[in-house]
């Protein structure tokens, strides 16, 4: 059985420490979703952080623990580069990464801060033929994948309904240098796995919100500072779904993540920790209608399997078995989503 090496560039929260998390469904990081695949061996982790490396280093003794890459190819070339440092520096240590030319760069979400820094990895990786994995966890669920094949039951679509609701503020200009902003660090989930469900139905460029500028609504500036947004909302209609809205908040006390499909014939909601199925029934409360009732036929996955699942799909596309389910492109076209919204609310 053939065995792909990998290292973990950035041994932070998804590099690593999110796999210590009691609550979450494990693996919950790259280096322990690496670890658990028979078909991995997790030889590095690379840092620049002293402390963070000599933590990683500690707990797991037998991978070796570099503070450059300059220091881990002295020593490894890896088949598996996993890139999973801070937003700030994905355009920096990306291209480092894809100059070693390693089999397969897997990159955490967003892509980059904005689409011209994502257009300088896209075209690093076409130089060096270095193909990407983008870390949109949601596409490799079995409960979104499960939600993804059921819209084929409930119709033609009529409605998308995506909302986000965090603390961390919407958007501020002071943040556009970090990324430390929600539009932009938990919106492009929002956004991908919003087309994602329109890939499954087949849908093509038309379908992908393609760039145009958003019908935003219900803007809610901070109150003591007018430049910093806390929450709107952005309308589309593609050829697939005639009303896809995405709401998102920068003012809850709460986090959440949900979506609610709405066909001629069925519902789909799905969201953190939950998925339910309506379809068209003969209704028990009027004579000669229709209402949507739970599909009691759907079985729900006990595990999702977000992140072993896309560790897998890596290992399927360098056997040459499977083709990667989130690319670079598919990041990019969320990417571009979030600038045209960004534009339409600050001009």
């Amino acid at each position: 059985m053939k065995k792909y090496t990998a290292a973990v560039v950035g041994t932070g929260r998804i590099g690593w420490t999110l796999g210590y998390d009691k609550k979450r469904e494990q693996p919950a990081s790259h280096v322990m979703a690496l670890k658990k695949n028979r078909r991995i061996k997790l030889v590095a982790g690379v840092d620049i952080n002293p402390s963070a490396l000599a933590a990683f280093h500690k707990k797991n003794p037998l991978v070796r623990a570099y503070p450059s890459l300059d220091e881990l190819y002295k020593n490894f070339s890896p088949d598996i580069l996993v890139v999973a440092v801070n937003e700030d520096a994905h355009l920096s240590v990306a291209l480092d990464a894809i100059s070693r030319s390693p089999k397969l760069l897997v990159l955490e979400k967003p892509v980059a801060l904005n689409l011209k820094e994502a257009g300088k990895i896209k075209a690093a990786a076409k130089k060096f033929g270095v193909p990407i994995l983008v870390n949109h966890e949601r596409r490799f669920a079995y409960d979104y994948n499960l939600a993804a094949a059921y819209l084929k039951k409930i119709g033609a679509l009529q409605s998308i309904s995506a909302k986000l609701f965090s603390g961390m503020k919407l958007y501020d200009p002071a943040a556009e240098e970090s990324g430390a902003y929600s539009l932009l660090h938990d919106g492009t989930h929002l956004v991908d796995i919003v087309l994602f469900l329109l890939e499954s139905l087949g849908g093509g460029s038309d379908e992908r919100l393609p760039l145009r500028k958003p019908l935003v609504t219900g803007v809610y500036r901070d109150p003591k500072n007018k430049k910093v947004f806390r929450e709107l909302c952005a309308h589309y209609s593609t050829k697939l779904c005639p009303e896809v809205s995405l709401f998102m908040s920068g003012r809850s006390r709460f986090f959440g993540f949900e979506l609610d499909v709405v066909g001629t014939e069925g519902r789909v909601c799905i969201g953190n920790g939950y998925a339910k199925f309506y379809k068209r029934f003969e209704s028990s409360l009027y004579t000669g209608f229709y209402s949507l009732s739970r599909d009691k036929t759907v079985v729900l996955p006990k595990k999702t399997g977000y992140f072993a699942n896309m560790v897998q799909n890596a290992v399927d596309f360098l056997d040459g078995r499977r083709p990667l389910k989130s690319t670079l492109q598919t990041g990019i076209n969320a990417l571009a989503v979030l600038e045209e919204i960004k534009a339409a609310i600050i001009g």
